[in-house]
C-alpha cells in the first residue's frame, strides 16, 4: 500500500475541496453582499437539495422572519431547525417522500401576489428529492423512468432534459407556480459548466429543451422502449418548453471553486481538467494519460462528473469505477502514488462510500482476495472490489454537493 501519509494527504486535500463548497458560508456571503430589502408582502423561503438544511439555517440569520420556511433534503443531511418545516425525499431514485415534498413546494408558492417574495436555496440532488409528475404519470412510472435514466450512461444535462419534461416543478415549473411573486435563487452548482437549467433540474430557471429533444436522447441511448408507456406517451406530445419567467438566479458555489481551493493549498498542484465528463472509461484514459506524463513530485487535480452505463448487477458508483479503472491501468507506474476520486456530497451511487482511493498495490490486493478486477468492472461491482482492497473512500455525508473531485499525488 502507498505511504499512509500520502493517502492521508489526498484525503485532506479532498476535504479542502468539500470545505470550499460549504453551503452556509456561500449563503452568508451572498446575503451580506446583496441583502433582501424591506418589502410589504409575504416572504417564503424554500431550500431544496442535499445542502438544504445548512443553506436555510444560515439564510434565516440574515432575513426577517419568513411567512413560511421549508427545507427538503435526504435523510442523511436532515436535521430539525427552529421555524423550518422539514421534509425528507429519497436520492437518487425518488420515493413517496419525494412526491410529498414536490406537492409541498407547489403549495408553498400558491396564491402569492406581486408584493410577495420567494427565496429559493437550491443544491444538488433536488431532482429526485422533490417530484411532482405531470398529469397521467404515476409515482411508480416516474421511479421506473428515473432508474432507467441513471443506468443509461446519459450525462446529467441529458437526464435532466428528460426529467424536466415530466415534471410540474422542474425546468422553471416552481418559478411559474410562484407567479406573480418575485423569486430569487441562491444556487450551489453540482453541474459542470454551471448550466443553471440543470442544477436540481432548474426549478427557478427554465427547461434544457423540448420533449422532441428528450425523445431523441432516449432513442440514441437505446432506452426508449424501456421507458414506461405513459412516459413515452407524454413525450410524444412534443410540446414546446414554456416561456420562462424572469428570476434572480445566482451561483454561490461550484466545482471550479473547489478545484481552485485545492490548487491554492498545494505548492506543486496543477488543475489538469475541470470538465472530466462523459463515459467513465474514456475519463479514466484521460486521467491515465496525464498521470503518465507527470514528472517527479506533483499533485494533479481534476473535476467533473462522469457517466456509467450499467451492464451488470454489482454495487458501485462512477467515482469507485473511475478509481478502479485507473488502478488497473496504472499498475506499471513507478514511484509512490495515490489516486482519489470522490463525490463532494460524500456519496457515490447507492453506496456508503464517496468513491475510491487507489495506489499501485490496489490490483494485487484485490487479486490476493480472490477477485478478478476486470470481472469486477464488467459487473459494475467496483464497491466490493475496492472494499476487498481496503481502498474505499468513506467520509460520510458532507451536507454539500458540487460534483466530483479527482486527485493524483506522486511523491517519488
Amino acid at each position: 500500500m502507498a505511504d499512509k501519509d500520502l493517502r492521508m494527504q489526498a484525503v485532506d486535500l479532498f476535504q479542502v475541496a468539500v470545505k470550499a463548497a460549504d453551503p452556509a458560508g456561500a449563503v452568508a456571503r451572498a446575503l451580506k453582499a446583496d441583502p433582501i430589502a424591506p418589502f410589504g408582502g409575504k416572504l417564503i423561503v424554500l431550500a431544496l437539495g442535499k445542502a438544504a438544511c445548512a443553506m436555510i439555517e444560515e439564510a434565516l440569520r440574515h432575513l426577517p422572519t419568513p411567512t413560511r420556511a421549508l427545507a427538503i433534503t435526504n435523510a442523511e443531511n436532515a436535521r430539525d431547525i427552529d421555524g423550518v418545516d422539514l421534509l425528507i425525499g429519497e436520492h437518487p431514485v425518488p420515493s413517496t417522500g419525494s412526491a410529498a415534498a414536490g406537492a409541498a413546494l407547489l403549495d408553498a408558492v400558491s396564491g402569492l401576489g406581486p408584493e410577495d417574495r420567494v427565496l429559493a436555496l437550491i443544491s444538488g440532488g433536488g431532482s429526485a428529492l422533490a417530484i411532482a409528475p405531470v398529469a397521467g404519470i404515476s409515482l411508480t412510472e416516474k421511479q421506473q423512468a428515473n432508474g432507467i435514466l441513471l443506468g443509461s450512461g446519459l450525462d446529467i444535462n441529458q437526464m435532466n432534459l428528460v426529467r424536466q419534461c415530466l415534471s410540474r416543478t422542474k425546468g422553471g415549473g416552481l418559478l411559474a407556480a410562484a407567479a406573480p411573486a418575485q423569486v430569487r435563487a441562491l444556487i450551489l452548482s453540482d453541474v459542470i459548466g454551471d448550466d443553471l437549467r440543470v442544477v436540481a433540474s432548474g426549478p427557478t430557471v427554465g427547461r434544457v429543451g423540448s420533449a422532441a429533444e428528450a425523445r431523441d436522447v432516449l432513442h440514441k441511448a437505446g432506452v426508449w422502449d424501456d421507458i414506461p408507456e405513459a412516459v413515452r406517451h407524454h413525450l410524444e406530445q412534443d410540446t414546446a418548453p414554456p416561456a420562462a419567467r424572469e428570476a434572480q438566479n445566482q451561483i454561490v458555489g461550484s466545482n471550479r471553486v473547489s478545484l481552485d481551493a485545492v490548487a491554492a493549498a498545494c505548492t506543486d498542484a496543477q488543475i489538469v481538467e475541470d470538465e472530466l465528463t462523459g463515459d467513465v472509461a474514456d475519463a479514466a484514459a484521460r486521467v491515465l494519460q496525464a498521470m503518465e506524463a507527470s514528472d517527479g513530485p506533483q499533485t494533479l487535480i481534476f473535476g467533473g462528473e462522469t457517466t456509467v452505463r450499467i451492464k451488470g448487477d454489482g454495487l458501485g458508483g462512477r467515482n469507485q469505477e473511475l478509481a478502479l479503472r485507473v488502478a488497473l491501468g496504472a499498475q506499471h507506474l513507478d514511484g509512490d502514488w495515490v489516486f482519489l476520486s470522490g463525490g463532494t456530497d460524500g456519496r457515490d451511487g447507492p453506496t456508503d462510500a464517496a468513491g475510491g482511493l487507489v495506489d499501485r498495490g490496489t490490483i494485487k490486493r484485490m487479486q490476493a482476495a480472490g477477485l478478478d478486477p476486470q470481472a469486477i468492472l464488467d459487473n459494475n461491482d467496483s464497491y466490493h472490489g475496492l472494499q476487498a482492497a481496503g481502498d474505499l473512500l468513506t467520509v460520510g455525508g458532507t451536507g454539500t454537493n458540487v460534483a466530483d473531485v479527482q486527485l493524483f499525488l506522486r511523491r517519488s
